[in-house]
């Protein structure tokens, strides 16, 4: 399930799941291109991936009332 597509807009930037890989830095160079006004920014996702999901299904849910 480890996969680059599971990066996450946010406001200024984007976040893309690492993996601790040399195809981590193609990864972000490639979604730099496509997104050249934000920033790119790195989080480690393989303890995610050992829970079988990633960045993107981390932050798909709140419970009610954490955001107002």
């Amino acid at each position: 399930p480890a996969t680059y597509a599971n990066f996450l807009i946010i406001n200024g930037a984007v976040l893309l799941p690492y993996y601790n890989s040399p195809k981590d830095e193609l990864a972000k160079d490639a979604l730099q291109q496509a997104f050249p006004d934000r920033e790119i920014i790195g989080i480690d996702c393989l303890p995610l991936i050992k829970q079988h999901g990633s960045l993107h299904c981390v932050t798909m849910q709140y419970p009610e009332g954490v955001i107002s």
